[in-house]
This record gives structure tokens, C-alpha cells and sequence, in this order.
């Protein structure tokens, strides 16, 4: 099956922001098991940041309800989760078909420890060519560089 994809600009991610942490909770949840409760809350805020500062931002809706998004700066994927009663359908596949096709996409970071996202992303065509020790914010969550080998 595949699904509409819609872009968002700024004013409609803002009006959609609870929708969008709401995937991205769920998702998170279900693949980043490394993640601490406290984790969980500090990072929260920053999607939201992530959301309003990448360059694209898309999303797929069920019944107008998000249920998965995808944001992109200059040609890295920055964000991409779909709720955990979403997952394995496809749909985040086709977000990433999407980027890939429509704005060049090569370049996207995964967390060491979510052996699923990796695999995931590994399974489209990206392979790891750097490993950082650190996450962006300083926390000792491994980040796997990954590019596009098409």
C-alpha cells in the first residue's frame, strides 16, 4: 500500500507539533531501547527544534492523524520515525524512496545501539563509512555515519 505523502512548512508543524511528538515517542520507544526515561523527556523538546529547523519536513497521515514524518537538511536525513503501530508496512521505506528521488538524499546518522534502524537502512542502500562515540548533544550513545551507495 502506499500512502500520501504531504509536506508540511513551518506554520502547519507548529499547529501539528503534538501529532509529530507523538510519533516520535512511539517510535522511539519501540527501537531505542538504550534510551533512559529521563532520556526520553530531555530529547522531546528537541524534536520539535529538529522539526522547525530542518529544510523539508513531510509527513504521512491515517484518518488525518500523522503517523509517520520525515525531515531533511541539505542532503541528510535529520528525522525519520513512524509510530510503532505503523511500523514494517512499508511506510518508512517510501519516505525514504521519496527523499532519495526528490531532494538527493545520501546521508543519514544511526544510533549504534538500534541494531533495527540500522539494518533498515542498510537494507535501502546506505552503509556505514565513519562511527562517532558521542551524540550530538554529548551523550555517550554511539552515532553510526551512514551514506547512500546508489
Amino acid at each position: 500500500m502506499s500512502y500520501k505523502i504531504e509536506k508540511l512548512n513551518k506554520e502547519l508543524i507548529k499547529k501539528d507539533i503534538s501529532d509529530i511528538l507523538k510519533v516520535w515517542e512511539s517510535s522511539v520507544r519501540a527501537t531505542h531501547f538504550f534510551l533512559k526515561e529521563s532520556d526520553i523527556m530531555d530529547l522531546k523538546p528537541l524534536v520539535e527544534q529538529g522539526a522547525l529547523y530542518v529544510d523539508e519536513f513531510f509527513c504521512i497521515r491515517n484518518n488525518e492523524e500523522i503517523i509517520a514524518f520525515i525531515g531533511i537538511h541539505e542532503d541528510k536525513i535529520e528525522m525519520l520515525f513512524v509510530s510503532d503501530d505503523f511500523r514494517g508496512k512499508g511506510i518508512g521505506k517510501q519516505l525514504i524512496n521519496f527523499a532519495i528521488s526528490n531532494l538527493n538524499v545520501k546521508y543519514v546518522d544511526v544510533n549504534e545501539q538500534n541494531p533495527q534502524g540500522t539494518a533498515f537502512y542498510e537494507h535501502i542502500g546506505f552503509s556505514v563509512f565513519k562511527r562517532s562515540e558521542f551524540d550530538d548533544h554529548g551523550n555517550p550513545y554511539p552515532i553510526l555515519h551512514m551514506k547512500l551507495n546508489k
